[in-house]
């Protein structure tokens, strides 16, 4: 499988899959896009998911990467990264929401990172054996956080051999826990408060990528994303999703609700549909930051600066994987919203949705998650909506919404959850500097 920018709409610059996944981000400043759409067996993907998660995720990966990796390192390293559930959970009648937070950092992040930890592992080592000038070579993985994004790729890469991890998050713009998991790991793990919005974090990693002297002399990738590995493997739950689904209900053509903020995870999922995957629509729910929703409701698309919301995961106002959307349907406007809608909610309304789901069905949810709730409310769906990640990240936009007479039950902290509280943090202050970030990743 060769891979090509976005950008490159004749495909005149083929990338292997090193250089991709090392690349992070195409020398034109595009996203990579596999060559060809592989197309999933759907009655093998049945088959598979019956047995585990994991065996299903192996086949779907072997689609894209098999060729280039050998089949006993990949099942190796994708029954680790996938020993964690997966599971549909009916909610209420015709509200079934598929819940990706059962992993080591409780968000649905943990699906991408851990894959994409595991494949660079892999590959330096391969690039290593295949040019010993290369093994003492450090790779730096560079990546923007607007909250739960950083904590799953520290986790993801904690200690994966011959990789620095660089993470960087705003100033005062994620939560107490989120920042706890991202600056109490140590090791290769390099936290970077900024100065500044995501918005600001991600234009500094692309900053680095944009920057051709810079690179020359860096071995550097990105894990937002943006990034191939991260991307694609997030595809496959909605595989997982489906077969549960179908399951439940005897129907095969859902509506999927996905909570959105940089749109790689409803684009991860518009992959899972051109790889053969029935769906009958995608509705993208968002905070304030509703630059999707008013792109598909006006055709106008109109990047601006991030607001802060109770659901900060989601406060992108530039999203990147907006292009990505838009090759997956030829950037064909009236092709994209024949099956694509949005909508979006402001705190007030993510907040009555979360004491809705615990007063009525006794659910607790996080924000993200609420925000998906009231968009399937409002678009009628019959499918099922994603929750993103564990309601305990959010204490205090819980204890808001619920208020005073809520039980002790609704506010537990998993024990994961518990022990990165308890640890001190370290992290480094930076301005919105590309050359203080160039010059702290030079000391590395």
């Amino acid at each position: 499988m060769k891979y090509f920018s976005s950008r490159d709409s004749k495909k005149e610059h083929p990338y292997s899959l090193k250089d991709a996944a090392f690349m992070g981000l195409a020398p034109d400043g595009g996203l990579f896009i596999p060559e060809y759409i592989p197309q999933a067996d759907m009655s093998i993907v049945e088959s598979l998911a019956e047995k585990s998660y994991a065996e299903m995720a192996l086949y779907l990966a072997g689609l894209f990467f098999g060729d280039d990796i050998p089949e006993d390192e990949l099942r190796a390293m994708i029954m680790k990264a996938y020993d964690f559930d997966c599971p549909l959970v009916k909610v209420s009648e015709g509200d079934y929401t598929l819940e990706l937070f059962h992993g080591p950092t409780f968000a649905f992040k943990d699906f991408g990172a851990r894959f994409m930890g595991g494949m660079l592992g892999i590959l330096s080592r391969m690039k290593s054996e295949e040019n010993a000038s290369d093994s003492d070579e450090m790779l730096t993985v560079l990546t923007a956080t607007s909250g739960d994004t950083g904590s799953a790729v520290a986790a993801g890469f904690h200690n994966v051999p011959g990789v620095q991890v660089v993470v960087l998050y705003p100033e005062g713009k994620v939560s107490d826990l989120q920042e706890s998991q991202m600056t109490t790991l140590g090791g290769n793990i390099h936290a970077v408060r900024v100065k500044g919005n995501f918005d600001d974090c991600q234009a500094l990693v692309k900053g680095v990528f944009n920057d051709s002297e810079f690179r020359k002399n860096h071995y550097v990738t990105s894990a937002n994303s943006i990034n191939l590995l991260r991307w694609i493997p997030q595809s496959f739950y909605y595989f997982y999703g489906w077969c549960q689904w179908k399951k439940a209900t005897g129907k095969t053509e859902p509506d999927i609700v996905v909570p959105s903020g940089n749109y790689g995870n409803i684009t991860a999922g518009m992959l899972a549909h051109f790889m053969g995957m029935p769906v009958r629509s995608f509705v993208a729910g968002s905070n304030a930051n509703d630059v999707v929703p008013a792109f598909l409701r006006s055709g106008v698309y109109s990047p601006r600066a991030s607001v802060r919301t109770v659901a900060n995961a989601m406060d992108v106002g530039a999203p990147s994987n907006y292009e990505r959307m838009m090759y997956l349907y030829d950037h064909d406007f009236s092709k994209l919203t024949a099956s694509v809608s949005g909508y979006s909610y402001d705190d007030a309304q993510i907040k009555a949705a979360m004491k809705e789901l615990f007063e009525k069905n006794g659910y607790v949810s996080d924000p993200h998650s609420a925000v998906a709730y009231n968009t399937a409310k409002d678009c009628g769906m019959d499918g099922f909506r994603l929750s993103t990640a564990h309601s305990a990240k959010f204490l205090d936009v819980l204890h808001d919404a619920l208020g005073p007479g809520a039980p002790d039950s609704a506010f537990a902290i998993p024990e994961g959850l518990r022990k990165a509280m308890e640890k001190p943090k370290e992290y480094t202050v930076m301005e919105n500097s590309l050359k203080d970030l160039e010059s702290f990743v030079d000391k590395l």
